[in-house]
């Protein structure tokens, strides 16, 4: 759903960026893992080959991780998205790395970065679910496993991630976040951060928080998302409008991989 891009300078369509001479160094890199970009060229060359220079790859980008949010919630889960974005003409690898949380953060570092873009900490509970999909490097974690400490980690999680992340392996594996439903976007998310069975430092600090706790709690036995749900997309849709570009702030970009 690339929230990445959001949350580090808004919903331009920065992330989409390849480097090039004047812009060497984009969001889109390797340590990221962020994927699927070619869908997305495929959507803007479709658009552009209807109505040129009218719908930006940002908008693209904002209908495909609504579109993508449907397909995995089980049950389906449509909301309306405003368009009329501009696209970024810059892209920073150095500002991502500033402005996304790392998965070492504890729960005063992610309450603060997350403060800093106007979203609550309900929000930071809520969005947080967003890992209850996609996968991961093992390099993003085995600081947890080696050495392991039982508290923080359940034991028999952490030999199984073990198994799948040998100490210094030779190649950096992926692992799905979410261990028991990988394919859908659900409230598991909760209930593994409950049992202390995520890969990341910064999901457990969540369990460390009385009130992050008692939510979690809520979410984790809401098995239709009633509760979840209409908290997600409204957190999403708040993010979507985070930092816009609109008129002469920005660009339509003719291709999403670079700057007109």
């Amino acid at each position: 759903m690339h929230v990445s891009s959001k949350f580090t300078v808004g919903c331009d369509a920065s992330v989409l960026l390849k480097a090039s001479t004047t812009n060497p160094s984009p969001e889109n890199n390797p340590i990221f893992n962020l994927r699927g970009f070619e869908l997305i060229d495929a959507a803007k060359a479709a658009v552009e080959a209807i109505c040129p220079r009218v719908v930006s790859c940002a908008d693209i980008l904002a209908f495909a991780a609504r579109d993508a949010i449907h397909l995995l919630t089980p049950g389906g889960c449509i909301y309306d998205v405003p368009s009329g974005r501009c696209d970024g003409t810059v892209s920073s690898f150095q500002e991502a790395l500033v402005n996304l949380p790392p998965p070492t953060f504890n729960l005063t570092q992610l309450k603060r970065m997350f403060e800093s873009k106007n979203l609550s900490f309900d929000e930071l509970i809520t969005l947080s679910g967003a890992h209850s999909i996609g996968q991961v490097h093992c390099s993003s974690f085995t600081s947890r496993l080696y050495p392991y400490n039982p508290t923080h980690l359940d034991s028999g999680f952490a030999h199984a991630l073990q198994r799948e992340c040998p100490k210094n392996a030779a190649v950096d594996c992926l692992v799905p976040q979410d261990h028991v439903t990988p394919d859908a976007l659900d409230v598991q998310y909760y209930t593994n951060v409950l049992n202390n069975q995520v890969l990341f430092f910064s999901d457990y600090s969540l369990s460390t928080d009385p009130v992050a706790k008692a939510t979690m709690q809520l979410y984790s036995t809401d098995f239709r998302n009633v509760r979840w749900r209409p908290k997600f997309i409204a957190a999403m849709q708040k993010l979507g409008q985070f930092k816009v570009l609109t008129g002469t702030q920005g660009q339509i970009r003719k291709t999403c991989a670079a700057v007109n």
